[in-house]
């Protein structure tokens, strides 16, 4: 159920990312949706592995936090590589 629940959070966590930053990106739903999976999952490794905290037991706060936390990495990241090449090919 861990990995199930990280998705989920994950959908929500990509679209609060969005929220949090906003602007024009690729991709549109779909991909930020598939952001919110990867940064849910990217953000209960870190709070599970680095900082030592609790697997996916159920809804909690703090695995929301992470969830939003991976989320907002892996959006900064992907606007980074987009950006960077947009704009070499401008």
């Amino acid at each position: 159920m861990g990995i199930l629940s990280w998705i989920l959070f994950g959908l929500i966590a990509g679209a609060i990312a969005k929220f949090i930053l906003p602007g024009r990106d690729p991709g549109g739903i779909f991909v930020t949706m598939l952001i919110g999976i990867a940064g849910g999952l990217l953000g209960g490794w870190l709070g599970s592995t680095l900082m030592g905290a609790e697997g996916v037991t159920g809804f909690n706060v703090m695995s929301f936090v992470w969830a939003i936390i991976g989320s907002l990495i892996l959006l900064g990241i992907y606007r980074l590589v987009f950006h960077g090449r947009h704009r070499s090919h401008a």
